[in-house]
């Protein structure tokens, strides 16, 4: 059975520590690996590793630092069946799906490698006579970043590359669940170029998180996971004076108008609220439709999660694998049936799914439930799993005014085919990412990802511009040169602020 290691100064680590823990497959139940699980002397190493990294990798050139990430962007297409495959491994999701991922994840390395126009600082001349004022970035130290495992490349890609590009290192604590894609992250960087210790990987549990979290030499800390976790991630970092950006959960709403094109509507929800097993943070898991057009849509969508392909992740033509693992589904599962319990209608029931030649595995049929209200369980929970709740209303307003009393605030989304409707709703609802006709609408990377209300705590989200100013911080430079004349020196030097320019 291989041992799943850290990745400290450029090489694989075993660590010091004892505690161990199984890597499972999802779609055969079966252990896979053990991974080492880091302790405080583990991450002290890495970090002390990153430290030194930061004082070289801080001082390259822009052109070099742009060179590296040209390199990594490069490798990672390179290999993206491989790394999609181990994903896939570990996940559980369809390897076109970790495809995918690792796709979204490159669009941020691309964005990174644009640095030198990213980092371009702003320069006034003659701001008074003979002084000139100028601004740049610099970037912070050493940064974490702490991912979950629904995302094992393209979380760590939404970090890492925009921190790297800005002249930080870097520490990775990737979800414990699937763990391998991250040494295969920080193998690419090494044959990119990356000098040793810029990127460093502590697997681990929360020994690892807190170590991280207290650590003096950290100067900034990423999260991406459940909201109770990022409350936390945000409380604990923010009081030890870090830099912290936390994305929480979601509860994705996806409105269905009577004048929308019902057959996409459904498409887009089905691929959308069950790709991945649900197992999105950007999932649409409530559909939130007009009364007049329920019932069609109901049988539209009952007809399509019927004919989803569910197998393990490598099978051909599958759309769905498993989740994530057995206390996942036993969880999913006890929601569905608390949506029986409080009166809803359960249309498709994914409960006690299996697969043949898989009947250990961890699966969950997709399901659809009809008549869904606001105060049932399975509406208020973050279901995380192939279930989709229907929410019917008697119209926009009605639909703005549910998704606006849910505490979550990350994306949503509108199907209609009135522009008046599509600006309505996207002026008006208190979410942070809106698709109009889009079911998950992930921004591209030259715009940053990040939700409000319970699925974002500080004030940053990730990427995009957000992402450069996260990692770094500003320098203004106010400066004069005095004249010689007659080899004395002109200033009017003053013991008070002057307000007058002029001079």
């Amino acid at each position: 059975m291989s041992l799943i290691t850290h990745w400290i100064d450029g090489k694989p680590v075993e660590g010091s520590g004892e505690r161990t823990q199984p890597v499972l497959n999802p779609a055969t139940g079966e252990q896979i690996a053990t991974l080492g699980l880091g302790t405080t002397a583990d991450v002290d190493r890495a970090v002390a590793s990153a430290t030194e990294a930061f004082a070289t990798w801080s001082q390259y050139s822009l052109s070099k630092r742009a060179a590296v990430l040209f390199r990594f962007r490069d490798l990672l297409a390179e290999h993206t069946d491989e790394l999609a495959r181990l994903v896939s491994r570990e996940h559980g999701k369809v390897v076109s799906d970790a495809a995918g991922e690792i796709g979204r994840g490159l669009e941020v390395v691309e964005f990174a490698t644009g640095l030198p126009h990213l980092l371009k600082g702003e320069y006034s001349d003659q701001a008074a006579t003979g002084v000139d004022v100028y601004s740049f970035r610099e970037p912070l130290g050493v940064v974490a970043g702490i991912t979950p495992f629904n995302f094992p490349v393209m979380v760590p890609l939404w970090m890492s590359p925009v921190a790297i590009a800005t002249g930080n290192a870097f520490v990775l604590k990737p979800s414990e669940r699937d763990p391998s894609a991250s040494l295969f992250l920080a193998d690419l960087w090494q044959r990119a170029g990356l000098p040793d210790g810029v990127f460093n990987v502590v697997q681990g549990d929360k020994e690892a998180v807190d170590a991280l979290l207290h650590h003096a030499d950290v100067a900034a800390v990423s999260f991406v996971g459940s909201t109770p976790i990022a409350k936390y991630i945000h409380a604990t970092a923010s009081a030890e004076g870090k830099r912290v950006q936390a994305l929480g959960g979601a509860k994705n709403h996806g409105v269905v108008l009577a004048d929308a094109d019902l057959d996409d509507a459904v498409d887009h929800l089905t691929a959308a609220a069950f790709g991945a097993a649900g197992e999105r943070c950007m999932a649409l898991s409530v559909a939130v439709v007009e009364d007049s057009v329920a019932d069609e849509l109901v049988a539209k969508l009952a007809a399509k999660a019927r004919a989803v392909k569910v197998g393990a992740g490598d099978e051909p033509g599958a759309d769905m694998g498993p989740v994530i693992t057995a206390a996942a589904k036993e969880r999913i599962e006890g929601l569905i049936s608390s949506a029986d319990r409080d009166g809803a209608q359960i249309v498709v029931d994914g409960r006690g799914y299996t697969v043949p030649g898989h009947e250990n595995g961890f699966f969950v049929g997709p399901t659809v439930i009809d008549r869904v209200a606001t105060e049932h369980e399975v509406y208020r929970e973050e279901v995380f799993g192939p279930v989709l709740d229907v929410v019917r209303v008697s119209g926009l307003e009605e639909a703005l005014e549910v998704i606006n009393a849910n505490p979550y605030g990350n994306g949503t989304a509108i199907f209609t085919s009135s522009g008046e409707a599509a600006r309505t709703f996207q002026r008006g609802v208190k979410v942070g990412m809106v698709g109009v006709n889009v079911p998950i609408p992930v921004p591209v990377a030259w715009h940053s990802f990040g939700g409000w209300k319970d699925s974002l705590f500080g004030e940053s989200h990730v990427y995009g511009p957000e992402g450069i100013a996260f990692y770094t911080r500003g320098k203004v430079v106010t400066q004069r040169w005095p004249h010689r004349a007659h080899g004395d020196l002109r200033g009017d030097a003053s013991f008070h602020f002057s307000g007058d320019a002029s001079k």
